[in-house]
């Protein structure tokens, strides 16, 4: 069987599998199967019914990345299950590739940590997945058009309304994160995303051309950050940096001070500010 039918054929067979309820959907009486529909599956990747009918029809063969990524957590597969949908959708991580994978014990880790910040990142420091609370904080990366989906880019262009300073000068952190992506792009020279990043950011930003042309090696640690937030202002956080040993993945989690302002106005924003925003949200997007 091709690729596009066998993968066809693994998304009938995934969606069959989920039962609504261990999927966190209402569950209506009046069902023919105890899967998911094709509709529950779009709502859960976030993808249009049509997309999900053209993939399992053989007529999409190769999703994107993020639809990808989208998917694989909307049918809870496995890491095994997950490696088999990127190979099958052309996006081996072999070769010297920055890979996308989120292992299922990452992915529950972000699902179940709903008091504190935390994010998801590739090694080039791409959002993968983060909860609604880092959202309500950081910003929304699903706002945010795919290819500028990155840490970086949004640090050095201000395309966001939240920003990270550091501790000391304010452009330590900025050289931490040039440095920690040089470092990567040692470890992972074919990766063509990481490249076209360091074309886009050398055009459009000068201090990021600079600091990239000073060839300086860094890794990208936890530290205490000041986080500017254009509703609740200043808040002063812990960034703690945990990665992964396969998939070279970096989980960032937010915390404050017991009983500060910091705490106070991350309760604020997790009562007020992820009231409209659904749990989990992937960097998936409509097909584009």
């Amino acid at each position: 069987m091709d690729a596009p039918g066998e993968l066809a054929t693994l998304l009938r067979s995934w969606r069959g599998r989920l039962s609504p309820q261990v999927a966190g959907l209402p569950v209506s009486t009046a069902r023919r199967t105890g899967g998911l529909r094709r509709e529950e599956l779009a709502v859960l990747a976030n993808v249009s019914v049509d997309y999900v009918v053209r993939l399992e029809q053989g007529r999409s063969a190769a999703p994107s990345v993020q639809v990808c990524v989208a998917i694989a957590g909307a049918l809870q597969l496995s890491d095994t299950e997950q490696e088999h949908l990127f190979r099958l959708a052309g996006h081996t991580t072999g070769g010297g590739r920055i890979s996308q994978l989120v292992p299922a014990s990452t992915r529950r880790l972000v699902e179940r940590t709903t008091e504190r910040p935390v994010a998801v990142f590739d090694a080039m420091w791409s959002f993968l997945l983060w909860n609604p609370l880092w959202a309500a904080l950081m910003g929304d990366p699903s706002a945010v058009p795919t290819a500028d989906r990155n840490l970086l880019w949004l640090q050095f262009t201000s395309a966001s309304d939240c920003h990270l300073h550091g501790p000391r000068a304010p452009e330590a952190l900025d050289a931490s994160l040039v440095g920690d992506l040089r470092r990567s792009a040692g470890r992972y020279r074919d990766d063509l995303r990481l490249r076209q990043l360091v074309e886009r950011l050398g055009k459009r930003s000068d201090e990021f051309r600079g600091l990239w042309e000073s060839h300086d090696i860094d890794e990208h640690g936890p530290s205490i950050r000041r986080v500017v937030h254009s509703g609740v202002g200043a808040l002063d956080l812990d960034l703690d940096i945990l990665t992964t040993q396969r998939h070279d993945l970096r989980i960032v989690i937010c915390t404050a001070e017991p009983r500060s302002d910091s705490e106070s106005k991350l309760e604020f924003l997790a009562t007020l500010g992820t009231q409209n925003m659904v749990p989990d949200v992937a960097v998936s997007g409509r097909p584009r």
